[in-house]
């Protein structure tokens, strides 16, 4: 690009507000009531984004959509994901409302660990079930909402939540889940290359260790907080900004170039041999 080119263009399209600015939007967060979808719905909401959040149980949902809309306005609809009639239940509740969503973060998940020799069938097949093939059955059945008002220069946006798990080789025995993350990663990559001739970006964050109801166990017990901050190079675990940032770049103005892409936000875990 020549100077004159970049010159034609202007430079207020490169302010702060412009770049990453969410204002007016619509999103949906599965798994929004705790944890990481908590952190993530936050922070949109916090810019001035209408977030739809869902979660299998409705009291800790409404509970958690009438904290956030103390933020800005957050909407509750329970509905258990994991299911087909679940996720149509919930389309249905959604459509009714938007004929038009911007953002859908593909965030409940599921885990399960257990010896091998001795992982059972259940835990393998449903944490596979929440965490690779409900993610892709609802942004199907969301594509015409998420293609309703996407541009070239403002795609709609779809962001799967994976996990370092699925990058790193885990120290536990949690089989089913590594397995589901790295699907999830590359079940982003072939769908950001299907779809994003229809103006639909699809990404995927892989976080390290934030505090959640997975990572209770271990942060709970402040020797084991200390380990495992230890053992990440920025010697801390994740925080609602490191997310909820990620998040922001990838569904404003700043990240509509970015597709098929896996973001680490593990504090430099990732890196390590």
């Amino acid at each position: 690009m020549s100077d004159n080119t970049f010159r034609s263009t202007g430079t207020s399209d490169l302010h702060v507000s412009n770049l990453f600015g969410l204002q007016g939007k619509v999103a949906v967060v599965t798994g929004g009531s705790r944890g990481i979808g908590f952190m993530i719905a936050a922070g949109l909401v916090s810019n001035g984004v209408k977030v739809y959040i869902t979660a299998r149980k409705a009291a800790a949902c409404d509970a958690a959509a009438a904290e956030l809309s103390e933020l800005g306005e957050c909407i509750s609809i329970p509905a258990d994901i994991s299911t087909q009639e679940g996720i149509d239940s919930f389309v249905a509740a959604v459509t009714a409302q938007e004929s038009q969503i911007d953002l859908l973060v593909n965030n409940a998940g599921a885990a399960w660990g257990a010896p091998l020799g001795e992982f059972p069938e259940e835990g393998f097949d449903k944490v596979m079930n929440v965490n690779v093939r409900a993610p892709f059955m609802l942004t199907q059945a969301l594509l015409p909402q998420l293609e309703a008002g996407a541009t070239a220069d403002d795609p709609g946006r779809v962001i799967m939540i994976g996990s370092i798990d699925g990058i790193r080789v885990p120290i536990g025995d949690n089989y089913s889940y590594s397995a589901a993350k790295a699907g999830i990663h590359m079940l982003a990559r072939h769908l950001g290359a299907h779809i994003v001739g229809r103006n639909i970006t699809v990404n995927s964050i892989a976080p390290g260790p934030f505090e959640s109801k997975m990572m209770a166990y271990m942060l709970a017990d402040p020797d084991s907080k200390k380990m495992v901050e230890g053992a990440n190079p920025r010697g801390r675990v994740g925080t609602a900004e490191d997310i909820a940032g990620t998040v922001i770049f990838l569904a404003s103005r700043a990240g509509a170039y970015t597709s098929g892409a896996t973001i680490p936000v593990d504090g430099g875990i990732s890196t390590l041999a």
